[in-house]
This record gives C-alpha cells, structure tokens and sequence, in this order.
C-alpha cells in the first residue's frame, strides 16, 4: 500500500495539487530525509523493547495510516504546513518500518547464505514497486487522487494479516535478531 502511494508522489504534489518545485524540493530532500534518518533511529530503539512482530505490526500499521493524511491533503488542497507534516511522518514511519524490515529480513537468512538469501530476499521485497506505477496512475485516473489514497490505506492491511498469520510459523535464526 504504501510503494503504490509513493508511485506518484511527485506528480500529486506538482500537478495535483499546484505546489512548486523548490516547495516538493524542500519536503523531499530536507524534511523527508531527515524523517527518515529520525524513523530508522527510533524503529531501531523501538524494535528491541517491541520484538520483532510487534514492531513490524506497529509499524506497518503507522505507516498505512500516514497515507490517510495524503487523503486529507487531497481533501484540503494546497496547503504547505499539510504537506510538510504528511511528508515528515510519512517518511518518519517509513524509516521505522524499514529497520523492521532489514531485521527480519536478516533474520530469515541462514548465517552460511546470509549475503545471497539477503539479497534475493530484498529484491523480491521490491518487485511490488516496479509494477505498481501503471496501476497508480490508472487508479488516480478514475477515482481521484482523495480515494486513491484510501486505497492505499486499504491495500497495507492484506499484508499485516498474513504477517501476524505467520508470526508461529517462522522460525528465524537466534543470531541474527540478537
């Protein structure tokens, strides 16, 4: 839910909703990366006391609603304090999920195969945003960008069920998530 919401990204902000360039400049490149340096650092002292699942529950769920505030600045229209906060936080709750993710990925690697499992592990994690880009784009066009934006709300949960689904049944490698 959350690749198929960053898919257009730039095309909302500049052509959606008006908002300039230096303005998308800004929000992405100062705000966004220091949200995302903020969000690894805290996913990561977050993640020790959380556990692992409850972590990647929490944080994917944090991360899904964070596009619901892209669904309220569609709503509002332009507006720079709405987009700056959907921005940060979006990015902030990002970089937690994505220190979730680094883990548990880590920790489904066998420690003798742990560079190669690594590394068909996180490409398979991202084939979903290669092929989303179509699928946003003609889901804006015919519902709008406001319920665009729901959906990718929607479309996070799929994806925490089977992850508290399988909570019992992976069994990871003690070394590598301590």
């Amino acid at each position: 839910g959350d690749a198929l919401a960053l898919q257009l990204m730039s095309t909302f902000l500049l052509r959606g909703l008006g908002f300039s360039l230096t303005d998308v400049g800004v929000a992405y490149k100062t705000i966004g990366f220091a949200a995302s340096i903020m969000g690894a650092l805290a996913g990561g002292a977050l993640l020790g006391r959380l556990g692992l699942f409850r972590g990647l529950l929490l944080f994917g769920m944090a991360q899904a609603f964070s596009n619901l505030l892209f669904m309220l600045l569609a709503l509002v229209g332009k507006n720079y304090t709405m987009m700056i906060t959907s921005m940060f936080l979006e990015n902030f709750f990002t970089g937690m999920s994505t220190t979730a993710l680094v883990v548990f990925v880590t920790a489904l690697c066998h420690q003798k195969y742990s560079a190669t499992q690594f590394a068909c592990l996180s490409a398979l994690f991202s084939i979903g945003r290669i092929f989303l880009g179509p699928l946003a784009a003609f889901m804006v066009q015919s519902m709008g960008w406001a319920n665009f934006y729901a959906w990718t709300f929607v479309v996070c949960f799929p994806g925490l069920i089977l992850l508290a689904l399988m909570r019992t049944r992976i069994t990871f490698n003690a070394e590598a998530i301590a």
